[in-house]
């Protein structure tokens, strides 16, 4: 006996010092990392050191202003340790354990630092408090293979065996099922209780006493029941583990072993796709993680589901729906207390600022019966958080109060809750008012919903009716009488809990302040009093509603007519315009005629200019990013966006090729051309019709050309070029036999005809439609898409595809191009969910493709309306740049900017001279007379002396 004890006291001993061994070399890898000062570090120079300690100075600075600057932190951490200041390293590491989750590496480091620590102070018990804070940041195997390791060091101690097989087990709970790492867990706690199975074993010739021999046993069956669990697992290579225990069992494995062994080799072979997929990945591995998850959530085990959901969300934390489908996957599946709420809290602080993770956390406590005090120092973070939107502070106040009306016992006329409650609505009021407002410059909560549910609530459950209309005329002051809808809100409230007068006082109010849809309301009034009124009511009421509908149609009259008005006098500029411009252009060309001594040729004397003299260039419509544009039928004018050449002006367009049947040499008369472009106008039919522009103006025979293109859209009934003086002006209508030909005419927009993106819109005449729109765009955020600036030109579909393919599954590629089809440097990667694009953002922004850095955001178009396009006739300086959009943590959309790059230009020596002027000087006092005189149109013999001078 005493030799056994002997034995396990020397076996416990070389145990105790192998863990020392090991600690050492960790030691010493710390040592080579910084946490200690080397010989190399102490020959570095003083000024290094300067240099360190000013930018520590400076971090701790910036984390006094933001503390929840995460890179902060983490450059801070990273220096200390390079320093060995080991003081403010674990005081820096606290403050981030306190507002974020932290990474295996850095939970890692700061674990072997400490461990150092507390072999020279005796105290453990530090250690496993630190390491009980890292198993719940994150399930990750390493920490717990750590953890049980230094477990092991201290079994000598009191109770340390038991608690060493504690923190296996709790191990084995957590990862065990982790498919390639999982295994690693239980090789170590088997070799551990391999190594108690020899310090129990009697040596070789003794017979062991018959309490060794129930120790020998109970030890064999712990090892034989850690071979038998691990083998019921799915994990990866568990062939060898089964190979190892046909070998060290003495009575072979059993055949209910076998069939769960079978059983999970075969589920491991199932998996075994996805595992390798993820293995081949590079992290984040969103797609596949998703990918995973999905398959798991099909096969149902709870367990195996709740290990994938963990290792993905170790590599992807700051993806706000992985947590809130983790989080909804236990709050309905597992509904475990301890888990639940610790992964709710996870997720707010990985993700602070998204407001749904904060309103699911709150209903979990609820759910799980938190007490008050918690609950509402949770909320006290979500105000704290961040949050990126107005509308955020509004859904946040509207999850606590509905927690608060429901503690309240409304059976009793007053209570500490009731209290509570009030007091809670009194202070998201002024909330609202005081802090959203200065911030956003808007309340986030215009129809006064939580006004709205506070009033009910009086109503309702107080029965205090005159609290409620109160409220209700609070709301009405804040610029909601104007809408039908909050009055019939507010007559619906009395309808329920008022009286009648009451209700006639609501719609009498709401007819004369409605403007949105006061007919609505008035057919209101007069229904109520037909159920409710008398004789007098009925009258007052009619009188009422049609003094109003008369005075709504004469304001809507006066609108209309100044509409119109307007719309004429902008006809009559447009008309006073190109009149001024033909008279200018014949004036000139009277005064180059009568120049002497210049030639001219007699063909060319009736000439038109070079668009022709009815429109000086040809028709334009808007083809921005949102393809937004108006348009009018039958030839009329126009308007499209356009890029400009190298130095801001328009190249000088090619030969047009002239139409078929004209003579060489010779131009088409003006009435053949307005022949042409109004060939039978009475057989014209707009919804049977497609507009084609932005073709090669060398096109030759676009009837025949176009004909041919659009033949496999339908029957074509006729095509109608467009000619001016010289030839085809880029642009024409095709007519088909039918109105099903138009939508698969239309789908061959931007299609390339002679190297050109062909642009196919509907006909509509603007004269009969006004208000007509032909492309409309999304102006909402686009979660599942991304915006990416900064491209080099040369960059193509199948490169952008190569470098977003692994951040997920990709729907569409559209790269922008100007209307020439170059590319604009810009793109648009539509992914299939909104976690991908997330993820893109984060892993794609400010990398270096080509030698160009790339800007990458969600997509977020910009608003399209009269405020945003820029006014020419103001200065330059009035044109302010669109406010930035934040995203999360502070990501910013890129903009980009609406003004023409030729207003951009800066004029200077080196522009070239137009139309005969020569450039603006730059300097010198005469400046601008020299200015002045070189502007004035030059003749053919001032062209000969300015090149005789050269």
């Amino acid at each position: 006996m005493a030799a056994t004890g002997n034995a396990e006291e020397t076996q416990l001993q070389e145990m105790e010092e192998e863990a020392g061994m090991e600690r050492e070399m960790d030691s010493d890898e710390e040592e080579g990392m910084g946490i200690e000062n080397s010989d190399d570090e102490e020959d570095d120079s003083s000024e290094d050191d300067k240099e360190n300690e000013a930018e520590i100075q400076r971090l701790e600075e910036q984390l006094s202003i933001n503390a929840f600057d995460y890179n902060c932190h983490v450059d801070l951490i990273k220096l200390l340790r390079q320093e060995g200041e080991l003081p403010p390293l674990r005081k820096a590491r606290q403050k981030m354990s306190e507002l974020f989750p932290l990474t295996e590496e850095i939970w890692l480091d700061w674990l072997k630092d400490e461990i150092r620590l507390t072999e020279e102070e005796q105290n453990r018990e530090k250690v496993y408090e630190l390491f009980e804070m890292a198993v719940k940041d994150y399930i990750c195997p390493e920490i717990w293979l750590e953890y049980a390791q230094y477990s092991i060091g201290g079994m000598g101690l009191p109770g340390g065996m038991e608690k060493v097989r504690s923190i296996f087990e709790r191990a084995l709970t957590a990862v065990g099922l982790h498919m390639t790492k999982g295994a690693t867990l239980w090789e170590a706690y088997r070799e551990f209780e391999n190594v108690i199975l020899a310090t129990v074993q009697p040596p070789p010739g003794i017979v062991p006493t018959c309490e060794q021999q129930e120790l020998l046993n109970a030890q064999l069956e712990r090892i034989h029941t850690l071979f038998r669990r691990q083998l019921a697992i799915p994990l990866m290579d568990m062939e060898g583990t089964y190979a190892e225990y046909e070998e060290w069992s003495d009575q072979g494995v059993s055949d209910t072993v076998s069939q769960k062994y079978k059983r999970a080799l075969q589920q491991m072979e199932k998996s075994k796709p996805y595992e390798e997929t993820l293995m081949a990945a590079e992290p984040p591995k969103l797609a596949e993680y998703q990918t995973y998850i999905d398959y798991e959530q099909k096969e149902g085990d709870p367990a195996r589901i709740q290990i994938i959901f963990e290792r993905a969300l170790a590599e992807n934390c700051l993806v706000p729906d992985m947590w809130a489908k983790y989080t909804k996957y236990l709050d309905r599946q597992l509904k475990i207390k301890d888990l639940v709420l610790s992964s709710h809290d996870r997720a707010v602080r990985n993700c602070p600022w998204t407001v749904g993770l904060w309103k699911n956390y709150l209903l979990a406590l609820e759910r799980h019966g938190a007490d008050h005090h918690t609950i509402s120092d949770v909320f006290e973070k979500a105000l704290n958080a961040g949050f990126i939107q107005a509308t955020d502070y509004v859904n946040i106040w509207e999850a606590y109060l509905d927690y608060l009306r429901r503690r309240v016992d409304f059976s009793k006329e007053s209570s500490r809750e009731l209290e509570e409650l009030r007091a809670a609505f009194t202070r998201s009021l002024d909330y609202m008012k005081q802090d959203v407002e200065e911030r956003f410059s808007e309340s986030g909560d215009p129809s006064c919903t939580i006004m709205q549910v506070w009033a009910k609530i009086e109503a309702l459950h107080c029965k205090n009716i005159q609290k409620a209309r109160e409220l209700w005329d609070s709301i009405m002051t804040k610029g909601n009488a104007k809408f039908a809808n909050m009055w019939l809100e507010y007559y619906n409230l009395e309808r329920s809990y008022g009286d009648a007068l009451h209700c006639r006082k609501a719609l009498h109010r709401a007819v004369q302040c409605t403007s949105d849809y006061p007919e609505h309301v008035c057919e209101v009034l007069l229904t109520f009093e037909r159920v409710e009124g008398s004789l007098e009511d009925w009258d007052a009421a009619v009188q009422k509603t049609e003094t109003r509908l008369n005075r709504v149609n004469e304001q809507r009259a006066k609108v209309a007519e100044k509409e119109a008005h307007l719309v004429r006098q902008e006809e009559q500029k447009t008309e006073q315009r190109r009149r001024a411009k033909a008279d200018k252009k014949n004036q000139k060309k009277g005064q180059k005629g009568s120049r002497p001594g210049e030639k001219r040729k007699a063909e060319d004397e009736d000439n038109e200019n070079e668009w022709g003299e009815e429109s000086e260039q040809p028709p334009k419509r808007h083809r921005g990013e949102g393809n937004q544009g108006s348009f009018r039928g039958g030839g009329a004018e126009e308007y499209m966006e356009t890029e400009s050449g190298l130095f801001g002006r328009r190249a000088p367009p090619c030969r047009r090729q002239e139409p078929p049947g004209a003579k060489r040499g010779q131009q088409m008369a003006p009435a053949t051309v307005r022949k042409t472009q109004e060939d039978n106008p009475e057989q014209r039919k707009d919804d049977c019709s497609v507009f084609i522009s932005n073709l090669a103006f060398s096109m030759e025979d676009p009837e025949k050309r176009l004909k041919e293109l659009f033949e496999p859209c339908g029957p074509v009934q006729s095509v109608r070029p467009v000619y001016a003086a010289k030839g085809f002006r880029g642009y024409c209508y095709v007519q088909f036999e039918g109105k099903t030909s138009v939508p698969e005419a239309l789908k061959m927009d931007r299609r390339e005809v002679d190297g050109r993106p062909m642009f196919v819109s509907p006909c509509v005449d603007k004269n009969k439609n006004p208000d007509f729109k032909v492309f409309k765009y999304n102006t909402n955020l686009e979660k599942h898409k991304i915006f990416i600036s900064g491209l080099p030109f040369s960059c193509t579909k199948e490169q952008l595809e190569e470098l977003c393919k692994d951040q997920g599954t990709i729907k569409d590629i559209r790269l922008v191009t100007n209307r020439s089809g170059k590319p604009k440097g810009l793109a648009y990667v539509e992914f299939e969910h909104e976690a991908q694009a997330s993820q893109a953002v984060l892993k794609l922004d400010g990398t270096v493709l080509q030698e160009h850095t790339l800007s990458v955001a969600i997509s977020n178009p910009p608003r399209r309306n009269a405020a945003d396009k820029p006014d020419f006739s103001r200065p330059m300086g009035a044109m302010m740049p669109r406010a930035m959009v934040y995203g999360s943590r502070g990501k910013g959309r890129t903009q980009l900017s609406l003004i023409p790059r030729s207003l951009h230009r800066q004029t200077g020596s080196e522009s070239k001279a137009e139309n005969g002027t020569a450039p603006k000087p730059t300097g010198g006092a005469s400046g601008d007379a020299g200015f002045e005189a070189q502007a004035k149109p030059m003749s053919n013999s001032d062209f000969a002396k300015m090149l005789l001078r050269k």
